[in-house]
């Protein structure tokens, strides 16, 4: 499959974190076999090379970067070393990301502080050390992975809920500071898909079995989930929103918010129950 994205920027350089599994690894892997330049940077060190590998049996140029995305020095200096090899940047992806849950009160404050730092402060790293090449190019495209979880905001997961939350605000604040620059910016906001996110959990078995379920249930794999992504957009769109069942749970919640906090509750309090069978 060509993808409209690697028309409009056919120098075709990407940077991906979070590249090495999930979603992050289905998204190198369609535009790996576009012949894309994959920056691609990962926690997982061996799991990074594996996936270096692959994208380039499918055509694609790698640079992989083994990267704690929540160092802000370690990301300024990766940054710097992909700017510098691939001459620019066309697409970023701030993808990285980690997955857990807990009652408000009872998850601890080290834990809080672990989720920001991962799933929100690595989105302001990327983009703040990517936006000035973007400005001076005059074109890119930049797409934060945010979450169903910023709109549905079921109970026992405050943490989560909050950092992919401020992923969409930032999205929002950056699609109008860089429109005039003709750099896009995209927030996608998927529900459950099968990933391993689960095993970033630190809040318990019954959090991690209850995130499993989840997943194990939503009948959507990454590749799928991805395809749609670079299709939507190649099309400009700001909110990247699926499957189509999470757009009609969206439009819910705005016109009848106290009802959708409700049945948010009731739906995810039975799954969690059924998740503790």
């Amino acid at each position: 499959m060509t993808y409209l994205l690697s028309q409009q920027y056919p120098r075709k350089r990407a940077f991906v974190t979070g590249a090495a599994s999930g979603l992050g690894k289905a998204l190198c892997t369609e535009l790996a076999a576009d012949g894309w330049t994959l920056g691609i940077a990962d926690m997982n060190q061996e799991n990074l090379m594996a996936a270096s590998a692959e994208f380039q049996k499918l055509g694609a140029s790698t640079l992989p970067f083994h990267l704690d995305v929540s160092n802000r020095e370690a990301y300024s200096e990766v940054a710097k070393d992909f700017l510098a090899k691939a001459g620019g940047i066309d697409l970023l992806f701030n993808n990285a990301g980690v997955g857990d849950g807990g009652l408000f009160e009872e998850y601890s404050l080290d834990n809080w502080e672990w989720m920001v730092r991962v799933n929100q402060m690595s989105v302001v790293y990327g983009c703040h050390h990517f936006i000035p090449a973007f400005k001076k190019q005059k074109s890119g495209h930049i797409l934060n992975t945010a979450s169903f979880a910023a709109i549905s905001c079921a109970p026992t997961m405050g943490a989560y809920n909050m950092t992919k939350a401020a992923v969409v605000a930032i999205s929002e604040t950056l699609y109008g500071e860089l429109m005039d620059h003709n750099v896009r910016v995209s927030v996608i906001q998927p529900s459950y898909f099968k990933t391993n996110i689960a095993e970033s959990v630190r809040g318990g078995e019954l959090v991690k079995k209850t995130t499993q379920f989840f997943l194990d249930r939503s009948g959507l794999e990454p590749r799928p989930v991805a395809q749609e992504i670079l299709h939507r957009a190649g099309k400009g769109e700001l909110y990247i929103i699926l499957p189509e069942g999470a757009r009609k749970m969206w439009r819910l919640k705005r016109l009848a918010p106290t009802w959708f906090r409700r049945k948010v509750k009731e739906k995810f309090m039975e799954a969690a129950r059924r998740a503790r069978r």
